[in-house]
């Protein structure tokens, strides 16, 4: 859904691309390819990052597109990216270095090392501390941006919770209530095209449908003869059947996954229609799991700064590993916080309770009794210990608020689509030839 620092990183240390990525320097024959705002994208940096996404596609088991529809899409997305950037700087959007710090110890704590570690990888691949850095705090910016302007916009009333509790209660199976990822060849159709015109197009339809039906590699019919949106195959990833054009919905409801319809007309042309994927309506949320978790929490100040704390709790972890102490005795000799007195301790907590570094770090806990490497927040550092589990049944706000967030969520894909166009649209792109 958003952009995420920490997939971000993890794909930088796992992408053997990546030291050109960051430390991009201008080589001979190198040029601009586009102008974004008066900044420009060079055919270098183009070259890097294309090779990135490629490596890294490989990586995830997934089939690339072709060459130029590849350096396409990443143009296309390293313009949207710098356009972003730019409107977070008109916005005032600002990451400083304690953030950006934090950002990298987490990185660090992700891949199981401490940052001069993480610093020492970066290095053997080529990659500066600065460049490293510098990144990271793109990424920030970008989260921060896409906060201020995508989430805040989200709106889901009281009548659209009480609506998706009715349904799912009710175990609804209208197929509009589904979620469906289609993949789609378009046909197009002129608008002033006569009935003869239109007739032959809807014969080279079904002369695709047929080939689609013969086992002829459906990507590669896509990327033959769709005038829509050919990345990823065509598909237009998982939506609500109440959020695509109902004569998709009704000639795809009695397909079972991997078929395909009939050719469907719509006033954009012809469309062949795959199903990928069928989901039915989320089930009600009803149970969750909670935590409870002992932590040790110590604040940066002029006279402790983030690099001793981390030190500091590294050494508390190793004599409560070594059983010279025990963790609920550490935490009330020096833990800064208000749960010292109590040994750490920070009662049961629900998902979504404590902030997301700290959270993610508590929940990759998974024996009784484990305990994290220092992690970073933006209190501190703590070192957590995971206390115990357990599988509670949720209130009937708390369902009410569990459905609010998925409704949010299923409904940020959109809205950040929505904006990132107008933030292209807004800006002033220009195009540059290879020089001959």
């Amino acid at each position: 859904m958003k952009s995420s620092v920490r997939a971000w990183a993890l794909a930088c240390l796992l992408t053997a691309a990546t030291p050109a990525l960051l430390a991009q320097q201008a080589l001979p024959g190198d040029y601009i390819v586009a102008v974004v705002n008066s900044e420009p994208i060079t055919f270098q940096e183009l070259n890097i990052e294309v090779r990135r996404v490629s490596q890294q596609l490989t990586q995830q088991g997934q089939a690339a597109p072709a060459p130029e529809e590849l350096r396409r899409l990443v143009l296309e997305r390293m313009i949207n990216d710098k356009a972003q950037l730019q409107l977070a700087r008109e916005q005032g959007i600002r990451m400083d270095a304690t953030a950006i710090d934090r950002a990298e110890q987490n990185v660090a704590s992700q891949n199981g090392v401490d940052v001069l570690a993480l610093r020492q990888k970066l290095a053997k691949d080529g990659v500066t501390v600065q460049s490293f850095r510098d990144g990271l705090r793109d990424q920030l910016t970008l989260s921060r941006l896409h906060e201020r302007e995508v989430e805040s916009s989200i709106k889901v009333s009281d009548v659209d919770v009480d609506r998706v509790i009715q349904e799912q209660q009710a175990n609804n199976t209208d197929p509009f209530a589904q979620e469906l990822n289609l993949a789609q060849i378009l046909i197009v159709v002129p608008e002033k095209a006569n009935g003869e015109e239109a007739a032959a197009l809807f014969v080279k339809a079904q002369r695709v449908l047929q080939r689609a039906r013969d086992g002829e590699d459906f990507n590669k019919l896509v990327q033959e003869f769709s005038a829509a949106d050919r990345n990823n195959g065509g598909q237009i990833g998982l939506r609500r059947g109440d959020r695509l054009p109902p004569s998709f919905v009704t000639a795809t409801q009695n397909l079972k996954v991997g078929e395909v319809s009939e050719v469907v007309r719509t006033g954009a042309g012809f469309h062949i229609l795959k199903l990928v994927e069928r989901k039915a309506p989320t089930r009600l949320v009803q149970t969750v799991v909670q935590t409870r978790a002992r932590h040790i929490l110590l604040r940066n100040s002029p006279q402790l700064s983030q690099a001793q704390a981390i030190a500091r709790l590294a050494d508390a972890r190793q004599q409560i590993v070594s059983g010279k102490t025990d963790f609920a005795s550490m935490a009330r000799k020096m833990s800064q916080d208000s749960s010292a007195e109590q040994g750490g301790d920070l009662g049961w907590a629900s998902p979504g309770m404590f902030v997301p570094e700290f959270e993610e770090a508590m929940n990759r806990l998974q024996d009784e009794g484990a305990i994290s490497p220092p992690v970073v927040s933006r209190f501190g550092v703590h070192l957590i210990q995971l206390v115990d589990k357990r599988r509670v049944e949720l209130s009937p706000q708390q369902i009410r608020e569990s459905v609010r967030a998925q409704l949010r969520q299923s409904r940020y894909e959109e809205a950040y689509t929505a904006w990132a166009r107008d933030v292209r649209a807004r800006a002033f792109v220009e195009m540059r030839e290879a020089p001959q």
